[in-house]
């Protein structure tokens, strides 16, 4: 479980390697093809991928959720925070989104 995706499947690094050149070479004009920071790649690619974590925080359905909870908790005070809001949901609307968050 501690091998990396290059010694398990060459061919998926390799392709990453090629798109994140690609990325780096060429200017997207595309909204939705926004590059993120080095720091938002981490947290997206971080352990919270294995992590199931439905309702909201205090209050999920699966035990285990400390740690997604303070996660989700510092999104929504900064969410209120930026917009001036008295209230914020961070989470995704579809599972596809929730996937990639």
């Amino acid at each position: 479980m501690s091998k990396h995706l290059a010694e398990v499947d060459p061919e998926v690094a390799d392709a990453i390697r090629e798109e994140a050149n690609r990325q780096n070479s060429h200017l997207e004009l595309i909204a939705s093809e926004n590059c993120v920071s080095e720091a938002v790649l981490e947290a997206a690619g971080s352990v919270f991928t294995n992590k199931y974590a439905e309702g909201y925080p205090g209050k999920r359905y699966y035990g285990g959720c400390e740690w997604a909870d303070r996660v989700e908790s510092l999104a929504i005070e900064r969410a209120k925070k930026l917009f001036g809001a008295e209230h914020a949901n961070v989470q995704p609307h579809a599972g596809s989104q929730a996937n990639m968050a």
